[in-house]
């Protein structure tokens, strides 16, 4: 059985990959692609993720591999990069997201990528390493949330529910830093690349850090001091999906793929020690999801008019 066979992606090198024709690399369906049917040694499924560092995608490539489906797993550095390479046909699905980013991006780049699948909703929270708890972050600190407009919108809700900033209008999932009323509130607040903000947190009085990247500032789920909650129904867009494209939702590769990673005991098992004991682990009908999605993105839609 082969070894996964991560690669990760510079945006130099994406800006570079999306200006080739990929039709020989066996992966993406969105150009044009081998005759081979998909998930063989010689058109394997070519699986876009974030954090392919982590032992379950090992994990995962293995089971995936044992019911005769060849994938390639590409790691990409930056949320920013997935759904590009997915529209451009360089990957076959990807996995990093939820509703809301994806809904976000698919309105903003007037794309049509869909969701395949569920796999978990996790909360997003308030970590720090000089404080512990709430009450001790001080007037004036410094706290860090994520640059891209979905966490950010999102981090600026904990935030707000914690006590620590007043957002215009109570906030929504539109926020943004232009949005806190800097005089109600009781921190300064700034932004940073998801990935770039556990090496900062000592430099900070907190963070808002996702949960892909708990481990690389050292962390777990019991050291949040703060977070919103997935079991609430407002959270609902906040479930982390598998996306393809449109014209290969119905694949049954990359359904059974979707299948396997909800199943298997030990990618599940995987998947909570990464996310630090906190995710909470889905198997929400498709259909449910992508109603989700669409109502989601018409929302955006109608904020922007």
């Amino acid at each position: 059985m082969s070894r996964t066979r991560t690669r990760t992606l510079s945006l130099s090198s994406l800006a570079l990959a999306g200006a080739l024709a990929l039709s020989a690399c066996g992966g993406g369906n969105g150009g044009e692609e081998s005759e081979a049917e998909l998930g063989t040694e010689d058109n394997p499924v070519v699986l876009g993720v974030v954090g392919a560092s982590e032992p379950y995608w090992q994990t995962y490539e293995d089971a995936v591999e044992a019911e005769g489906i060849q994938v390639e797993i590409q790691d990409f550095t930056e949320y920013t990069q997935p759904n590009p390479a997915l529209s451009e046909g360089e990957l076959d699905m990807n996995q990093f997201q939820h509703i809301q980013y994806l809904a976000d991006y698919n309105v903003a780049a007037d794309d049509d990528l869909e969701v395949i699948g569920s796999t978990a909703i996790y909360p997003l929270g308030l970590y720090s390493s000089k404080h512990g708890s709430v009450e001790e972050i001080p007037d004036g600190g410094k706290v860090i949330v994520p640059n891209d407009t979905v966490n950010q919108a999102r981090g600026l809700l904990v935030l707000q529910s914690a006590g620590l900033v007043k957002l215009a209008d109570g906030g929504n999932a539109a926020s943004t830093l232009e949005d806190v009323i800097e005089e109600e509130s009781k921190v300064t607040v700034s932004a940073l690349d998801a990935a770039a903000i556990p090496n900062s947190l000592p430099d900070v009085d907190g963070a808002i850090i996702n949960n892909d990247f708990l481990n690389n500032a050292g962390l777990t789920g019991d050291d949040v001091l703060f977070q919103d909650d997935p079991s609430d129904p407002d959270a609902f867009p906040y479930i982390n999906i598998f996306a393809t494209q449109a014209e290969d939702a119905d694949n049954e590769t990359l359904k059974k793929m979707v299948e396997i990673y909800q199943t298997n005991e030990d990618v599940q098992a995987g998947v909570q020690e990464s996310a630090g004991g906190t995710a909470e682990l889905v198997q929400t009908p498709v259909e449910e999801l992508q109603a989700s999605l669409d109502e989601t993105e018409e929302a955006i839609r109608n904020a922007s008019e």
